[in-house]
């Protein structure tokens, strides 16, 4: 980079750090102690050690590896670390919120003084890396809080969002040939890379993620209780697990056109069955939302390059819930796909594997640990997701049984 390169990207990366963490610390707005230290489900930790783990990993990343700086904190180390404590044990341990503040206060003071003369041309990477981390722990703090609030968010409706008639199940033809599929940009992680050439066949994929009418009809018809629908892992799931309706279940007649949320891999296969269908494989999904034919070029988000806002979608925490999958036109893709990024995850018929050419970072462990053919890839983002980690090539993944996490899905097939 040149100086005046090297100065707006600086720029840059002081105005996202400070955006990012004002958006963290609404999340804590009127917070009580024991909402912030509880942990609302065995599988999630509580909100005050994401809060704790985001200032930690900070001052790891920035002010030991790249400052080269003493270690802030040690008496937080093994509590805030991601393979520290169980996450049971965790929440007794968490100091207080305004303790906590007064860690991630005194990290980012620091962390602002070594920005001044970081080598961002040799660095850029690892602080988009950590903006990125803070965003992905954003949104778990977001669930986790809906969670414990679960019973009061089922009443809540943006009264805002218009009804509308019923969005139809109408589906789009993906022409067969190829598209780019991946990242090498700065901001992609080690699983997005490397950028690679993917050649498919002819598909159809539905223009919008599953609604709550569409779902309704799937429950109505005795989806939950039907074997013939389920695959066998996931019946056997549904025996041990034996729900009968999405986790973050809307029945009223407003949320119809609102996408399915709070679902599993196997709750959204099932429907899949039982409409003739089934889940879009990742590049199929990445391909109706990313590729631009007549450029022949993939975009970074499905309507071009500018950075997601309400104007193209429902992100960033800025309703608090989800919305009408038609209610951001702005956002299509060049095919026609709609509502790909943000309102819910969408997962897909893919398990989550390594891309020829993978090499990790920042450490093995992030993505490498994962490629255990035992997680399930969601693509696009939800309400809650930040700009920052929001573009068509970004992937994320969960146990098919996962529930809790702000994720739909929608259909696709091999014929019309």
């Amino acid at each position: 980079m040149n100086q005046t390169s090297t100065q707006s990207c600086r720029d840059k990366i002081y105005q996202d750090f400070q955006q990012c963490r004002l958006k963290t610390m609404t999340l804590f707005a009127d917070i009580d102690e024991a909402s912030f230290r509880g942990q609302s489900h065995p599988e999630f930790s509580p909100v005050g050690w994401h809060l704790g783990h985001i200032g930690m990993t900070e001052g790891y990343w920035i002010l030991e590896q790249l400052a080269g700086q003493p270690q802030l904190y040690p008496e937080y180390r093994q509590l805030f670390a991601a393979d520290g404590l169980p996450k049971c044990d965790r929440g007794l341990l968490v100091p207080s919120f305004p303790e906590v503040c007064d860690i991630l206060s005194s990290i980012r003071t620091k962390v602002f003084t070594y920005l001044e003369a970081a080598p961002l041309d040799e660095q850029e990477r690892l602080w988009r890396f950590i903006i990125q981390h803070e965003s992905m722990h954003n949104e778990t703090i977001a669930f986790v809080l809906q969670i414990q609030n679960l019973l009061e968010s089922r009443d809540k409706i943006p009264g805002q969002i218009t009804d509308g008639h019923p969005v139809a199940a109408e589906m789009l033809e993906i022409p067969a040939g190829e598209f780019d599929m991946g990242s090498n940009s700065i901001d992609a992680m080690d699983n997005e890379r490397p950028g690679h050439r993917v050649y498919l066949d002819t598909y159809w994929i539905d223009r919008y993620p599953v609604t709550c009418g569409q779902y309704r009809q799937f429950i109505a018809d005795g989806g939950y209780q039907k074997e013939s629908w389920w695959s066998p892992d996931g019946w056997k799931w549904l025996q041990e697990n034996p729900v009968v309706q999405p986790l973050y279940w809307h029945n009223e007649s407003e949320w119809k056109n609102h996408p399915v949320c709070g679902v599993s891999w196997y709750e959204a296969d099932a429907y899949a069955r039982y409409v003739g269908k089934r889940l879009p494989t990742e590049a199929e999904w990445e391909k109706a939302a990313s590729w631009d034919a007549a450029a022949g070029r993939s975009r970074t988000y499905p309507w071009g390059e500018e950075m997601p806002s309400g104007k193209q979608c429902n992100c960033d925490g800025i309703v608090g819930q989800t919305t009408p999958v038609n209610a951001a036109s702005a956002g299509q893709s060049a095919y026609g796909m709609e509502d790909a990024l943000g309102n819910v995850w969408e997962w897909t018929g893919s398990w989550f594997d390594r891309y020829e050419g993978f090499a990790w970072y920042p450490y093995r462990g992030y993505s490498q640990a994962y490629f255990d053919n035992q997680h399930r890839v969601i693509k696009g983002a939800s309400w809650a997701t930040r700009p920052w980690v929001m573009r068509a090539s970004l992937r994320n993944w969960y146990h098919p049984g996962v529930r809790q996490i702000l994720a739909g899905f929608r259909c696709a097939s091999s014929q019309p």
